[in-house]
């Protein structure tokens, strides 16, 4: 079997999956500019040799996931296989990311071939350039985890059946819920106007840590983050990564959501060289 080598783009905040306990949705891009989507992954219990982070190269042996529809979703055929081997970093103005993410991948201004792409399953994973960001936005969500799913994963997890490392079924500890989802509003090159949730790992990190250093104050902690999302990003050639979710691929109007940012700066004459 031909191992595969991916850029990782993304990395989703932890979920709950009844079936495979707290699962991060990792996806990135071949050499050749398509898109891979790893589900699941359990990313908290990898070891510290596995553990990878955004924009590293991962190079593993990976099949078709058939419990999921979406078209780019494998899974690896050994999870403890999924380690880094190299990591794609910003010199000469981000030259390499520019050059993979923007010109050898496709890059989408329109939503609507998004919207027919997912409806064809044909398409699940893009990069996104908005036309006009409009707002960035925060609405308050339900602050502990389901607690029939919590239940059932940890009495799976009691039985050995979710967690066959006996260590880390001694010290399992749920994530923190985020309290609050996180939106762009924006406009794409048709003058569509679209709100889609931010479910990136980094925006909900840059939450707990404005949290932190604001004293636990949430009002200051948002306000840091909208600092962040809609002054800071603002300031740059701002792409997203976008991906549909499993539950509406298919059939739903909009199935799309934000997993990632791309705040890229902006490109200067000599980048093009």
């Amino acid at each position: 079997m031909k191992k595969e080598r991916f850029l990782v783009t993304v990395k989703t905040y932890p979920t709950l999956s009844r079936k495979y306990g707290e699962t991060v949705c990792t996806a990135g891009v071949r050499t050749d500019g398509s898109w891979v989507r790893i589900y699941p992954v359990p990313f908290r219990r990898l070891g510290e040799r596995e553990q990878y982070m955004k924009y590293d190269w991962l190079e593993c042996d990976l099949v078709r996931n058939t419990s999921d529809p979406r078209p780019e979703t494998f899974r690896p055929t050994d999870i403890t296989q999924l380690f880094p081997i190299d990591h794609m970093g910003t010199k000469g103005n981000w030259r390499t990311r520019r050059r993979l993410i923007l010109q050898t991948a496709t890059v989408y201004t329109q939503l609507q071939p998004l919207m027919d792409g997912a409806r064809a399953n044909a398409l699940s994973l893009a990069v996104f350039k908005p036309t006009r960001i409009l707002d960035f936005i925060w609405e308050p969500e339900d602050r502990e985890w389901d607690p029939a799913k919590v239940e059932e994963m940890r009495s799976r997890t009691q039985q050995g059946v979710l967690f066959e490392e006996d260590a880390w079924r001694q010290t399992f500890k749920l994530i923190n819920k985020l309290p609050y989802s996180f939106s762009y509003r924006f406009e794409d090159a048709d003058g569509k106007f679209s709100e889609m949730q931010i479910l990136d790992w980094e925006t909900g990190q840059l939450y707990w840590n404005c949290l932190k250093q604001s004293n636990n104050n949430e009002e200051k902690a948002l306000t840091k983050v909208r600092e962040k999302y809609y002054g800071e990003f603002l300031t740059k050639d701002l792409h997203f990564f976008l991906g549909t979710t499993q539950q509406f691929h298919g059939w739903a109007t909009n199935p799309w959501v934000i997993i990632g940012a791309f705040p890229i700066p902006r490109e200067r004459q000599s980048d093009l060289f």
